[in-house]
C-alpha cells in the first residue's frame, strides 16, 4: 500500500475570494465531507476590494464597512463553511487584487503581485501538512480571467507539481507530499445552455441575459470534461452557503430565484477537468462520477 493509500481521503479545494467556494466546488465539499472525507478550503485572499451588495446596508453603513470588509468576509466565509460541513478552512494571507486594470491590480501587497516562489511556498506548506489526495482550483483562464483567479490556478498547479519534491522547500521542515489529482472546476457548455434557455423561459434575470455573452462558446466543451459529480443531495447546503456571503450575493440574485423544484437539477451537478494524475489514465471518451476514483 502506498503512503497515499495510508492516509485518510482528503480533499482540498484552492480559492481565491470568500464565496468562490460555493460556485463549482461547494456541493463537492458538501457531498465529500458527508461522505467522510477530510475536506479543506484554502481561500487566497478576503475579498477586501468586492462590492457590497447587501440592500439592507444604507451607504453611509457601506462606507464604513470598507476599511474592515476582509473581517465581515471572514466571518461571511465560515458561515459558508459551516453550511457546506467543510472540515478545514485554511486562510493564504494574501490581499484582493481587484479586476484587472484597477488601480488595486498594482497594489504590491495584492496576491496577483505577490512573490509567486512565496506564494508557492505557502500552499505547498499545506499540502505537505495535510496531505490531500486530490486537489482542485481554476482552469488556466480563472473561470472569468480574474486575476486573483489566474494566479490560484497557477500557484495551485505548481505546488501539486513540486510539493512531492523534497529538494523544493526543505525549509519547511514537512515531509514531501505528492498529490495523486489536480482537478479544473469548470463548466459543461451544454448545461449551461440547457440551464440559461430555462432561465430566459421562466423570465428570470441573470448573465444569460447579457446581450455581450456569446452562449455558444461560453463553458467548458463536454468531450473536455472528464469527471461530473452528483451534488443533488446537498443542493440546500449550496444554496445555505451563498446566502451566508450577503455582502457579495444579494438575495435577488439569481441563485435565489431558480424555483425549489429546479434547482436539484439546475445547481446539481458540478464539473471538473482532471488536469494532472499519478493514476493510470482515463480511457478516451470515458468520464469520472468521483473525483476519488482509483482511491477508494
Amino acid at each position: 500500500m502506498s503512503d497515499t493509500q495510508k492516509e485518510p481521503l482528503t480533499f482540498m479545494a484552492v480559492h481565491a475570494h470568500p464565496d468562490d467556494e460555493v460556485f463549482g466546488t461547494g456541493g463537492t465539499l458538501a457531498r465529500l465531507s458527508a461522505e467522510g472525507v477530510h475536506t479543506v478550503l484554502v481561500t487566497s485572499t478576503l475579498g477586501e476590494n468586492g462590492e457590497i451588495v447587501d440592500p439592507d446596508l444604507d451607504e453611509e453603513t457601506k462606507q464604513a464597512m470598507f476599511p474592515r470588509l476582509g473581517e465581515v468576509r471572514i466571518k461571511e466565509l465560515e458561515g459558508s463553511v459551516a453550511a457546506l460541513g467543510v472540515k478545514e478552512l485554511r486562510l493564504l494571507g494574501f490581499r484582493d487584487s481587484g479586476m484587472a486594470g484597477t488601480p488595486e491590480n498594482d497594489d504590491p501587497r495584492s496576491y496577483y503581485r505577490a512573490t509567486f516562489d512565496e506564494a508557492v511556498k505557502r500552499l505547498v506548506k499545506l499540502v505537505r501538512e495535510l496531505k490531500p489526495q486530490v486537489m482542485a482550483t481554476y482552469d488556466p483562464f480563472g473561470g472569468y480571467g480574474h486575476p486573483d483567479h489566474v494566479q490560484a490556478h497557477r500557484v495551485a498547479r505548481t505546488a501539486y507539481e513540486v510539493a512531492g519534491d523534497a529538494r523544493m522547500y526543505p525549509d519547511l521542515g514537512l515531509e514531501a507530499w505528492q498529490p495523486s489529482k489536480l482537478y479544473y472546476t469548470v463548466i459543461s457548455r451544454s448545461f449551461f445552455q440547457r440551464a440559461a434557455a430555462e432561465m430566459r423561459a421562466r423570465g428570470i434575470e441573470g448573465p444569460w441575459n447579457n446581450p455581450e455573452m456569446d452562449t455558444d462558446v461560453w463553458g467548458t466543451a463536454d468531450e473536455k470534461i472528464t469527471t461530473v459529480f452528483d451534488v443533488r443531495d446537498f443542493v440546500d447546503n449550496k444554496i445555505a452557503a451563498f446566502r451566508a456571503h450577503r455582502t457579495q450575493i444579494a438575495p435577488n440574485n439569481f441563485m435565489f430565484q431558480i424555483p425549489p423544484e429546479a434547482r436539484r437539477d439546475g445547481l446539481g451537478y458540478e464539473h471538473f477537468l482532471l488536469a494532472q494524475s499519478t493514476l493510470p489514465s482515463l480511457v478516451p471518451g470515458q468520464k469520472e462520477d468521483d473525483l476519488f476514483a482509483g482511491l477508494r
